[in-house]
């Protein structure tokens, strides 16, 4: 490439005003005193009028810049490591007592950070799974920048905005001693040494990836073999019982498997509670978390007074009529405040007028997900039950029972279930861990149809009826609107018709909240904030419900969580997909129904391309970029002449288009990087980095730190997700103002820059021969019709991991890019899209970086005209 007077020299220098790099880590003198600089790297990071944390004593220091200009071997390590906010390895001195701490943190997600005390300074690592006092198991650890020493005594709430924003804890703390001079063995890369805390002893070590060359920050920590050690396998994770926890639910089908070992419980017609017993005190919490102690004070000293091992239990509450069977509206009426209403999701505290149940409850428990210090939720179902059992085999209570299961035909149970008058029946594979959220290993099977409502209005009384007619219900679409469903009249006694039109007169408004309102004589509308639970026969070619029963309001479920329930029908659902994860065709419709609200703003108006697997991953995969989707509604064909001569593009329209795809055995979705309305305009630009053979995941980490730091310079924000296979994405958000030629060769014109400047680092050719030990920058991607794989895609490689969008600021801490598959995704989709709320608004102009960088800006050609998207 040739350059301008105003090109860069070197990666992070544009040759233009320099902007501020993150400083370089201090060296250490060998009297062990830190260098001025040794916390600049922690105090830039900070904001002490705003961050609790402590500033630390010393000078701030500055860093010392080198010449620029391209750079081979050494020179080019310390320019990378300069733009890393890195240094060559410091030589502290040995100190005694030396002092260390591991410190809990719930940032965008719990990792534990280990400090070590080295050079009057606190070395620090992030280990995202914890210590493992299992000397087989090497865990990840990153080296972060140093800390002051002051930080061994900080625990607190770091406040959103911040850096490292969440909770953080000491979870141990106590001396280390070194084997040897500890400068050099760090310097090494390896630190052999011994632990006496309050929780970990022994013998460890941490050895630097890659070997001692003081450049890479991935290090492994593992236990050495001694009378602390042990081949249980118990984690720190293990060791610290969570204080939250979500539930695992099961997924609606219309017919139970024809395959498998499952096991069938009944569907019991109650609330979900989930228990946490720590000290011996019991607290109840709901499925979405709310605090129900105060309401169950009958069920806590059954609990407290056995008293029942810590630990975690699941189960289900409810009250029984006189034949025995759960009786939901028993069970709302047992909760009833004065006045009618019962137990708000708000909070479970029920201080004033509020009082606690007056019916017995029962409690159904049927798993323990958590025990004692033991984190048992990977163990089989049937391990899990088979300990709750023994539990509760000494257990004399008529509130605490376990929860029936049966090695039977599904059928059969559901019939008989049907028959008794029950809701249904629950089937659990009998290997299953217990994972959060709703997933294919457990399954409800339902007597007729039955769902929750959101309550959008009522109609007065008729003849001699007192309170309210009917109640006219909803459910949220797809696209957040509120769609109506009908209306349930019956299913009420006098009393609850009363107190039920009392609550809703407070709720009252002037307009309907529902897209499409009846035309019903005199309604009165209410805000959509209750639900309630309705039985009924089918649903009408309408969309209307029949022969509906009023069975309860639902206050333990927000309403925005009220939508039309669909009997899953895939074919083939029990086809094995992956071997690695177990994975079946019903799994991954699944998982794409339940992350839909997170893919779908990622695909939404976007040109795919589909991977398919008919036969699973071990068979043959098809990468269609065209099909034809006649028939389907949910996967729209665009108009052809937005690409002549081939079948027409597909966009994913909505929840029902992935699960149309998920029947056509689709692993993959990606995307283009225009939307169809202007199609010759891209809106995006795509970085690939693929790692070629002998590339270690810290130097992954580092390429995309220096290529971000790399388009900062140029002006240019940019976000990062995981590839869920072996790389990173680092994703530009541009104004649709150049065509993709333009943009195909301004990101070349980058790729280029970086393979020239760090040439042991970057190839910008790829072929597996020209990146051997190099990480291949993958700009291709940026032409038309080319496309990259969409968060929250899954991947079709053995584990089926998932492209994840992340924070700048995890990069570091990040175990490797199929750190989520489809078996652990749960524990990321409370932070969903967070990381990346800033992009629509972050979109930039490529002029102002092309002038930077030196490429010709050239006015974009008039795009061709062709037909715009039906």
């Amino acid at each position: 490439m040739t350059r301008t007077a105003g090109a860069p020299k070197a990666a992070g220098t544009t040759g233009r005003a320099r902007p501020r790099k993150p400083p370089a880590e201090a060296k250490v003198t060998s009297a062990g005193e830190p260098q001025p600089d040794a916390l600049r790297r922690y105090r830039e990071k900070r904001d002490f009028t705003r961050t609790p944390e402590p500033a630390g004593d010393g000078p701030h220091g500055t860093p010392a810049h080198g010449k620029t200009g391209t750079r081979t071997g050494k020179q080019e390590d310390d320019a990378a490591k300069a733009a890393l906010g890195q240094a060559d390895g410091p030589a502290p001195t040995a100190a005694a007592p030396l002092r260390f701490v591991i410190q809990k943190h719930w940032a965008r997600r719990l990792h534990y950070d280990l400090r070590l005390e080295i050079g009057g300074t606190m070395k620090s690592w992030a280990v995202p799974k914890g210590p493992s006092l299992d000397p087989t198991i090497k865990r990840m650890a990153v080296q972060v920048e140093d800390h002051p020493i002051a930080y061994n005594d900080f625990e607190g709430t770091i406040p959103g905005g911040q850096y490292g924003a969440g909770k953080v804890i000491i979870w141990d703390r106590g001396h280390w001693k070194a084997e040897g001079d500890p400068a050099e063995a760090y310097r090494a890369g390896k630190l052999k040494f011994e632990l006496a805390g309050r929780k970990l002893q022994g013998r460890w070590t941490l050895v630097r990836m890659g070997g001692g060359d003081g450049e890479k920050n991935g290090w492994l920590l593992i236990k050495e073999k001694d009378g602390a050690a042990t081949a249980r396998r118990r984690t720190m994770k293990a060791a610290a019982m969570p204080e939250t926890l979500s539930p695992q639910l099961a997924t609606r089908v219309s017919a139970p498997p024809a395959t498998g070992d499952w096991i069938y419980e009944l569907k019991y017609d109650g609330y979900r509670i989930l228990t946490r017993m720590s000290g011996g005190r019991a607290r109840f919490h709901t499925r979405r978390g709310h605090d129900w102690t105060n309401l169950l004070p009958a069920l806590a000293r059954a609990f407290e007074s056995r008293p029942l091992p810590d630990g975690w239990y699941d189960g289900e509450i409810v009250v029984l009529d006189s034949r025995g069977r759960p009786d939901f509206q028993a069970l709302q009426n047992a909760f009833e405040r004065e006045g009618g209403q019962p137990p708000s999701t708000a909070t479970g505290k029920r201080g004033g007028r509020g009082a606690a149940a007056r019916e017995p409850v029962v409690y159904f428990l049927f798993d323990l997900p958590w025990l004692e210090d033991q984190d048992l939720r990977r163990l089989p179902l049937a391990e899990r039950r088979a300990r709750l059992a023994g539990i509760l085999e000494g257990v004399s209570h008529p509130g605490l029972r376990l929860s029936a299961a049966f090695e039977t035909s599904a059928r059969d149970m559901l019939k008989s279930a049907c028959e008794l008058g029950l809701e249904g029946v629950i089937g659990k594979r009998r290997a299953s861990p217990y994972v959060s959220g709703r997933g294919g290993q457990w399954i409800k099977l339902k007597c007729g149809e039955r769902q929750e409502f959101v309550i959008g209005g009522y109609t007065d009384p008729k003849g001699g009826r007192t309170g309210l007619g009917a109640l006219l219900l909803g459910y949220y679409d797809d696209e957040g609107d509120l769609r109506y469903a009908g209306n349930v009249g019956s299913g009420f006694s006098e009393a609850s018709l009363t107190a039920l039109h009392r609550r809703l007169r407070r709720m009252h408004q002037e307009q309907p909240s529902f897209v499409d309102p009846p035309r019903a004589a005199g309604p009165h509308w209410v805000r959509p904030i209750l639900a309630a639970e309705v039985s009924f026969s089918q649903w009408t070619d309408s969309g209307r419900v029949r022969h509906a029963v009023f069975q309860g309001l639902r206050t333990d479920k927000p309403t925005s969580l009220m939508k039309k329930e669909h009997s899953r029908s895939i074919t083939n659902a029990g086809r094995a997909v992956d071997k690695r994860s177990g994975a079946r065709k019903g799994d991954v419709a699944t998982y794409y129904e339940r992350i839909a609200p997170l893919i779908l703003p990622h695909l939404k108006d976007r040109p795919v391309s589909l991977l398919r697997a008919p036969e699973g991953l071990s068979g043959e995969l098809f990468f269609q970029k065209h099909m034809a989707v006649k028939g389907l509604t949910g996967l729209m064909q665009l108009d052809p002449g937005l690409d002549p001569g081939h079948d027409p593009l597909v966009v994913v329209r909505n929840a029902g288009g992935l699960a149309e795809a998920a029947q056509l055995n689709v692993i993959e979705f990606h995307t283009w990087n225009a939307v169809r309305s202007r199609i010759q305009r891209p809106d995006r630009i795509s970085f690939d980095l693929d790692p070629g053979r002998g590339v270690e995941w810290p130097a992954m980490q580092e390429a995309a730190i220096l290529l971000r730091n790399f388009l900062t310079e140029l002006g240019l924000p940019s976000f990062v997700k995981t590839s869920g296979g072996k790389g990173l994405h680092v994703i530009v958000p541009i104004m649709r103002r150049y065509d993709w030629e333009t943009a195909r060769g301004f990101s070349r014109a980058v790729v280029q820059h970086m393979a020239e400047v760090l040439p042991r680092r970057f190839s910008a050719k790829s072929g597996p021969r020209n990146r051997i030990g190099k990480i291949f920058i993958d700009y291709l991607r940026n032409g038309f019709g080319a496309t990259t794989v969409a968060a929250w895609s899954l991947r079709a490689r053995p584990g089926m991991g998932v492209s994840v969008p992340i924070g700048w600021d995890e990069v570091e801490t990040l175990a490797s890019s199929d750190q989520w598959t489809i078996s652990n995704i749960d524990e990321r989709l409370e932070t969903g899209n967070r990381p990346w709320d800033a992009y629509a608004a972050s979109a930039s102009a490529l002029g102002p970086a092309m002038k930077r960088l030196g490429y010709p800006e050239r006015p974009s050609r008039r795009a061709p005209s062709r037909k715009r998207a039906s």
